[in-house]
């Protein structure tokens, strides 16, 4: 299982990585494996406001309907919009291609309650 370090995680296995004042979303390798074929996926629109915490968007998979939780707060910027017509990108690329949404306007200090990849790795138990 793979866990860039270029990365940041949260308990409830999303992902989070930073550069130039924008974090991209999206949920970990172990997370897709866990739901089974993506299916479905219902994006927020750009411009929503997002606390830690709140459900960011629901994943459907063959298995189950799962929301994924913001791991910032902040305003979306960007939805990945490839994800409409090809969900399955989360499963394919999860860390690239299947990327969720884009928060601009975040600080890197906005990162420091997330885990490392050692951190979610031990967490995730591998």
């Amino acid at each position: 299982m793979n866990f860039p370090a270029d990365r940041k995680y949260t308990k409830d296995h999303e992902w989070v990585v930073f550069a130039d004042g924008v974090a991209t979303v999206g949920i970990t390798e172990f997370a897709q494996d866990e739901l089974g074929e993506i299916v479905f996926v219902e994006l927020p629109d750009s411009g929503t406001e997002f606390s830690v915490g709140d459900s960011l968007c629901v994943v459907e998979s063959t298995k189950a309907a799962s929301d994924v939780y913001s791991p910032l707060s902040g305003t979306v910027s960007e939805s990945n919009t490839a994800l409409a017509d090809s969900p399955e990108l989360i499963n394919s690329s999860p860390y690239n291609e299947g990327w969720m949404v884009r928060f601009s306007g975040i600080t890197e200090e906005s990162l420091s309650e997330l885990m490392t990849a050692d951190e979610y790795k031990m967490h995730v138990g591998a």
